[in-house]
């Protein structure tokens, strides 16, 4: 029931005459995207740390899938790579006893249609290895496969570069980066923007994906970076033959690789399907993903490439995380806001286990309406709530469950 749900705007643009041919194609595409990401997000791949055994296998198999799809290799001296270094401080206290360096290797593939623009899609591959800095989980150290985060990029992106090599859509070259270094920093895409492997004044704009494998049954795609160029918004405005709800932001700064573009003053569009009680830990796997999801993310996707096809983007500079600033806050209720929520207040995607929250009753699910005597309205006032209080407080939170209002009494720590 699922997949039909999901399919039914696909099929709708098509005659009746084709849809037998259609669902062939549309099954062996979702059946790839789901090969890739089995593979990406497998134990073999030892949770793809960057500079690990792991991160290497992972390139190895986005070369092989670059091969079958005909782009050629743009990293470093005619290779695929690009090495970069990295460093991880994992004393605070003793920054200069606690640092790990290393070196990560973005993988690089090209479409040269003789442009004079090129228009770069990526991703992440790397994800958190055994765990470490980063994790939410806090058992023993253990796999950390990251299906959603961020194989479903790198599947989606792999999927756009084969239609983009069989399409005629010559108007710009592409450039297909899966970048490392992205959980230790954004060290990988820092690197190819400050060294990049093309002219970067040819670069039109930037398309990033982290986490678009878990699109649920309100189809809401979360877009940042719409204020980054005036078209953006012309072209998300309205409805799309993929029937999802966009979730715009305009910032081109977050905590993804388009950030470093954005920073180089390029245009930059940011997707992601939402946060899940997963993220960042060792159940993030295959298994859980919504490859339909990722089939339409990725078609939309084309979609807005058509649309700008033939257009060189202009650059506008956005406000930033100043746009809206962030209250500074010592506390946390220890949860993970669901950041594709419309309604009114701030949705509880998950409570992590044994934090403030849920040792006071909070619930996945819960949408938190108050903080002490601050309303909750979205995310931003959230945080200026948390900031009312410090260590050692009590608070109460009002929160609807189930249409009902519940309060509960919580202890910072």
């Amino acid at each position: 029931m699922k997949k039909l749900f999901f399919l039914l705007p696909f099929f709708f643009s098509y005659s009746l005459q084709s849809q037998d041919s259609n669902l062939a194609v549309y099954e062996e595409e979702v059946m790839q995207l789901t090969v890739d990401v089995v593979y990406l997000a497998s134990d073999y791949l030892e949770g793809r740390g960057t500079g690990t055994v792991g991160e290497k296998r992972a390139a190895d198999y986005i070369i092989k899938r670059f091969k079958e799809i005909g782009v050629t290799p743009k990293g470093e001296n005619g290779t695929w790579f690009q090495e970069f270094p990295w460093h991880e401080i994992t004393n605070p206290h003793a920054p200069e006893k606690g640092k790990i360096e290393g070196k990560g290797k973005n993988v690089i593939g090209y479409i040269d249609n003789g442009a004079k623009t090129t228009v770069v899609i990526g991703g992440h591959y790397d994800h958190l290895g055994m765990g470490g800095n980063g994790s939410l989980y806090d058992g023993e150290p253990k796999i950390h496969n990251g299906a959603d985060d961020n194989a479903s990029g790198i599947a989606a992106m792999l999927r756009i570069a084969k239609h983009l090599k069989d399409s005629k859509l010559k108007s710009n070259n592409y450039l297909f980066i899966a970048f490392s270094g992205e959980e230790k920093g954004l060290f990988g895409s820092k690197y190819f923007a400050s060294n990049p492997t093309i002219p970067i004044e040819e670069i039109n704009y930037m398309f990033n994906m982290d986490m678009v494998g878990m699109l649920n049954m309100t189809r809401v795609l979360a877009v940042q970076g719409t204020g980054t160029s005036p078209m953006w918004k012309k072209i998300l405005e309205g409805k799309n033959k993929q029937a999802l709800e966009i979730k715009g932001t305009e910032s081109g700064v977050g905590p993804s690789d388009h950030t470093s573009f954005y920073l180089k003053d390029i245009p930059v569009l940011h997707f992601f399907s939402g946060q899940h009680s997963h993220y960042h830990k060792p159940t993030d796997d295959a298994s859980r993903l919504n490859y339909d999801g990722i089939f339409v993310i990725s078609e939309f996707m084309l979609s807005l490439i058509e649309k700008t096809d033939g257009q060189r983007l202009e650059f506008t500079k956005t406000k930033d995380s100043q746009e809206r600033k962030a209250a500074a806050f010592k506390v946390t209720l220890g949860v993970m806001p669901d950041y594709v929520y419309n309604g009114k207040g701030m949705r509880v995607d998950s409570v992590i286990k044994g934090r403030v929250g849920d040792k006071g009753g909070l619930k996945d699910g819960d949408v938190i309406m108050k903080i002490g005597d601050v309303e909750v309205t979205d995310i931003y006032k959230y945080m200026e709530g948390l900031a009312s209080f410090k260590k050692g407080d009590t608070a109460t939170v009002e929160v609807l469950r189930k249409k009902k209002k519940k309060k509960l009494k919580v202890k910072f720590e």
